[in-house]
């Protein structure tokens, strides 16, 4: 028995033990060399047994507490660790680390700068963007571009970090360091750093998601190198800069918040960022500016812009380099505007104010004249689902083809059209109640894997889709497989695809579900999708799962005319 509970011991402790120590200990305890036989195959098939959960497992999880945790425990729920430090240096395949609120710093062991390996995910709480998880400290770290930096961490490719507070007090100090890798940041607060909240530089492609940038030294966000990667709904607020981005940097920066900085974003050398949808209001010197030879891309006439500026101080737009900026469908005001810039507004959509959310039953007939379908683009599209009962017309009996498509009229749709196998348990969105009108269809919907919710279970069924959301939606709600990206090369704008989605849009490009409208060239993944364009990618959808046949459009089908 004494041999036994030590092999137990030894098994549960995952400590490593050389063969001949171990069997020099069992021979010592036993009594017999039968005994040791025994033994040694209890021990190789309990061995063998742990090897195979472990193979079998594909995500560790960790857990720390600052408070109540120990560095000697073995990191499980009942027996947390006390410092990130500790998990880190046991972290060697995929992890999940749970932070518990508290302060990580060097008075609770921390050794900075911390380093978020490969495939690991440091978790605190999303819901209040890591108010009561504050990691705070600084190191220095060796750039291979920039030298000698003070930081508190460093992401490595497809790391990620949720749900906390990072501090870095030391003067020049960052709080999140990205260097050619592609992690993700989410629903975490950057502030009261030495300089910058997040520095991204390389070759980098991070997604920084809804996430608060607050207070820093110098600026929330930096990128620079040749860095690409997604900035999306994030709000960044009373810094000296925003969002500064520089050398060959081209990321997407939409659906943003700038505000009370002292100027939003600052764009320098050749920065040829993609704005989109951005607010940027009330900031004590200015909205954008633009120095050396950086182009901003701030829409064309096929795909407005709709960034919104609004009570900034001294100017709205500064252009300060000698290159004219186009500008198309930003909300600016002209008086704030300096330097060479022209602004072109977005072409006007007309929407009745009187529609109701919830569209009335599926008619049998034409619809109605009050939209001039007739006359409308994607009317063989609208007309065809009609045909099949597969979709809906307004209240007062209107389609309006040309009004955007709210996340709940887009599940109604695709539940209706698709009728999905259930993939997924749907979950319980706190935002749509069972007496809402799409409830059930947003149900079928998130269960056959076409839409799903955020992390604060919400689904927002009011807030309008985009068109790379409606073509991810389509290619991964169907199962349609993943091909090569070469085939992006046709559309003029592929650089504004994001890297998480090129083999969707390839796919669904081959499978002729896009469709563009005016030009076919122009995919415009983050414009607003409107109920016209859904329209016609459902039905090509259920062209290419061979549900229908085809229509002939010139706005279908890009690559085979190549």
């Amino acid at each position: 028995m004494r041999v036994y509970n030590l092999c137990v011991e030894i098994i549960c402790l995952q400590e490593k033990v050389t063969w001949i120590y171990f069997l020099y200990t069992v021979i010592l305890l036993s009594k017999s060399l039968l005994q040791v036989v025994l033994f040694m195959i209890v021990i190789i098939k309990t061995i063998d047994s742990q090897l195979s959960m472990v193979n079998s497992t594909l995500v560790v999880t960790l857990y720390i507490n600052p408070m109540k945790g120990n560095d000697t425990n073995t990191g499980s729920r009942l027996s947390p660790f006390k410092s990130l430090t500790r998990a880190l240096k046991i972290t060697k395949i995929p992890t999940i680390i749970h932070l518990e609120p508290g302060t990580y710093s060097a008075a609770s062991g921390e050794v900075f700068p911390l380093i978020i390996p490969e495939g690991a995910t440091v978790m605190g709480n999303e819901v209040n963007k890591g108010a009561d998880i504050v990691i705070c400290g600084s190191g220095e770290y060796q750039s291979p571009s920039f030298g000698i930096q003070n930081i508190t961490l460093l992401l490595l490719d497809d790391a990620s970090l949720l749900g906390v507070t990072v501090t870095n007090p030391s003067a020049k100090g960052t709080g999140i360091w990205i260097e050619s890798a592609a992690p993700t940041l989410a629903n975490n607060t950057l502030r009261d750093c030495g300089r910058e909240g997040v520095f991204v530089t390389g070759a980098a492609k991070p997604e920084i998601l809804d996430n608060i940038f607050v207070q820093n030294t110098a600026s929330g966000l930096v990128i620079a190198g040749h860095s690409q990667g997604e900035v999306l709904w994030n709000l960044f607020e009373r810094n000296p800069l925003g969002i500064a981005i520089s050398d060959f940097a081209t990321p997407t920066i939409a659906n943003n918040k700038l505000s009370e900085n002292r100027t939003a974003i600052a764009l320098s050398r050749n920065a040829q960022p993609v704005l989109r949808q951005n607010l940027i209001t009330k900031n004590t010197q200015g909205g954008l500016l633009v120095n050396g030879n950086a182009i901003p891309d701030l829409g064309n006439t096929q795909d407005s812009a709709d960034n919104i500026f609004r009570d900034n101080s001294e100017f709205d737009l500064y252009n300060a380099t000698k290159q004219k900026l186009i500008s198309v469908g930003n909300h600016l005001n002209p008086f704030l505007v300096k330097g060479l810039a022209e602004l072109i507004p977005a072409n006007p959509v007309a929407v009745s104010t009187n529609l109701s959310d919830a569209p009335a039953p599926a008619p049998s007939q034409k619809l109605p004249a009050p939209v001039q379908l007739d006359a409308h683009w994607a009317e063989p599209f609208i007309q065809a689902l009609v045909s099949m009962d597969l979709t809906h017309r307004f209240a007062d009996g209107s389609y309006q083809p040309d009004q955007p498509m709210t996340r709940a009229q887009y599940a109604s749709l695709v539940a209706i059209a698709f009728n999905p196998f259930p993939k997924i348990s749907a979950p319980d969105f706190t935002d749509v109640p069972k007496d809402f009108w799409a409830y059930s269809a947003i149900q079928v919907a998130a269960s056959g894997g076409f839409v799903g919710g955020f992390s604060d279970r919400t689904f927002r069924p009011n807030q309008h889709v985009q068109r790379l959301q409606v073509i991810v939606s389509l290619v991964n709600g169907l199962g349609l497989a993943a091909i090569d990206s070469d085939i992006l090369e046709i559309y003029s704008d592929r650089h504004t695809i994001p890297d998480y989605a090129r083999k969707a849009v390839a796919t669904a490009t081959q499978q002729k579900i896009i469709v563009n409208y005016p030009d076919p060239q122009l995919l415009a993944p983050l414009r607003l999708a409107t109920r016209g364009e859904v329209a016609a990618m459902v039905y090509q959808a259920l062209v290419a799962i061979g549900r229908t046949s085809a229509i002939k459009s010139f706005y279908v089908g890009l690559h085979s005319r190549s």
